[in-house]
This record gives C-alpha cells, sequence and structure tokens, in this order.
C-alpha cells in the first residue's frame, strides 16, 4: 500500500495527491500535521533511503535549524527519536510503499509505484503511438 505524508498547505503534496488520484493508485494519506509516526514507520522509510538522514531531512526548516548538532553526531535510534519528536523535519511530500520511496515529486520518477504490469501496458501504448507517427510520416513522404 502506497502511503503518502503530506501537509495540507503543500502545493507539492497536492500534485502528489492528484496524480496518484488520475492514476488509479490506492493510497493511504497521512498528514503530518496531526499523525505521529511510530519508531517502526520512520526506521521503515530510512530503511528505504540511499543517504539515510540526508534524503529525508529538511535543512531548511526552523525545527533543524534549532538543533545545534547534526544528524551525523546522532546514532540510529536517537536519528529516528528526533524525527519522532520534531516531525517538522521530514521534507515532504513523501511517498512510501514497501519497497520505495519518493521525496518531493517529479513525475518520472513517481511512476515507479505504478504497478509493473501497468507501466508494461501504458509503455505499449506510447510505443504503438511512436509507430503510427513514424508511418504517418513515411507516408507523407
Amino acid at each position: 500500500m502506497i502511503k503518502l505524508y503530506f501537509t495540507k498547505s503543500s502545493s507539492t503534496c497536492r500534485k502528489v495527491r492528484e496524480w496518484l488520484i488520475n492514476n488509479k493508485l490506492p493510497f493511504q494519506e497521512i498528514n503530518l500535521n496531526k499523525a505521529t509516526l511510530s519508531h517502526k514507520e520512520i526506521y521503515h522509510i530510512l530503511s528505504l533511503t540511499e543517504a539515510g538522514t540526508d534524503d529525508i531531512i529538511s535543512k531548511r526548516a526552523a525545527s533543524f535549524q534549532d538543533i545545534a548538532y547534526t544528524f551525523e553526531d546522532l546514532s540510529l535510534t536517537d536519528a529516528v527519536s528526533m524525527i519522532k519528536q520534531n516531525i517538522s523535519l521530514l521534507r515532504i511530500p513523501l511517498i512510501v510503499d514497501e519497497s520505495h520511496i519518493q521525496v518531493g515529486f517529479n513525475e518520472d520518477d513517481v511512476r515507479k509505484f505504478v504497478p509493473r504490469p501497468a507501466r508494461k501496458v501504458k509503455k505499449g501504448l506510447l510505443d504503438k503511438k511512436l509507430y503510427e507517427i513514424h508511418l504517418e510520416k513515411l507516408q507523407e513522404q
């Protein structure tokens, strides 16, 4: 199941939500202004990153500016606790499933959440359309 971690005030979060709906992908919305993330959820999010906290922490967040030390100085347990206590540290939107994470919204990258069989169908339709355009150009010559 896809989880969308968002805030209502973010236009990028609204774009992701709209994209998921338009692509008929079921998802669970988690409003970070209201929700409390469990340690397990935060560990799962971190497990999907390539660069750990660097991928998911907003260094521009006011709560980050208040921290006198860097996340690199913290143990993993302490970093998870810090995120749990200061959820505004997270970059948004976060799109997460069992094996993928997307931070922010990039329409090309977010397609990884479309199930593989559906991606093949869409690619097949695109290939067919490109072939038809190619045939039209050949006939014009």
